[in-house]
């Protein structure tokens, strides 16, 4: 998907939405499980200006690749001993449920104004790039490398001596090893995160298109 002015503006809406809502889903869940650093903060909110990272939007608009600010959270505040787990699945679960809601809107659209799908109409390219860019979040954010939700995901499978040693790891050389497998992408043949995250975009994008 190129960045050309008719992809732009549906993408622009799109982005905002997807990543204030995976921002403020960690802040809201923290928030339910006894952290109210979040919240303390002004990040259990809808407004995209209070998550957005400035470089990081300017670089996914520029590489396709970008960040929001870190939603702050105390895991000493938690009540429930896999509240960590939870917070950091919430963002990926946020995405996942856009795509499918966008999905379903392809699908009404379908049955009961199918001329609105045809070509590449705005409508139909909002509710395309919606699904493609909360699956490519949702994946992207699995990814187990620091500072991604996957990474804290694992710490909380693991147990706790092994979930150390991961953390050291992954805080010490995850995001050196996310930024090479980004800068491989680009000065090589090989894309590995074209291959982690866009092959299951894909799959994902035709089952939720037309697999339903």
């Amino acid at each position: 998907m190129g960045f050309d002015l008719q992809f732009l503006l549906p993408f622009i809406p799109v982005f905002l939405v997807a990543l204030t809502l995976h921002e403020c889903a960690h802040a809201w869940t923290a928030l339910q499980f006894g952290d109210p650093t979040a919240k303390w903060a002004g990040r259990v909110t809808l407004n995209p200006l209070k998550h957005l990272d400035p470089l990081g939007t300017i670089f996914m608009f520029v590489v396709h690749f970008g960040w929001a600010k870190p939603v702050p959270v105390n895991p000493a505040n938690f009540t429930h001993p896999r509240a960590g787990l939870w917070v950091s699945l919430a963002g990926i679960v946020a995405n996942l449920g856009q795509a499918v809601l966008y999905a379903a809107a392809w699908h009404a659209l379908r049955h009961f104004m199918p001329t609105a799908l045809l070509g590449r109409g705005f409508i139909s390219t909002l509710l395309l790039v919606g699904v493609m860019v909360n699956l490519s979040l949702a994946l992207f954010n699995l990814l187990p490398l620091f500072p991604l939700d996957g990474a804290h995901v694992v710490e909380n499978l693991l147990p706790r001596r092994q979930a150390y040693r991961f953390s050291r790891f992954s805080q010490r050389y995850g995001a050196t090893i996310l930024l090479g497998l980004l800068v491989l992408g680009y000065v090589s043949t090989t894309a590995p995160l074209s291959l982690l995250i866009g092959v299951p975009r894909t799959w994902l994008t035709q089952l939720l298109l037309n697999g339903f």
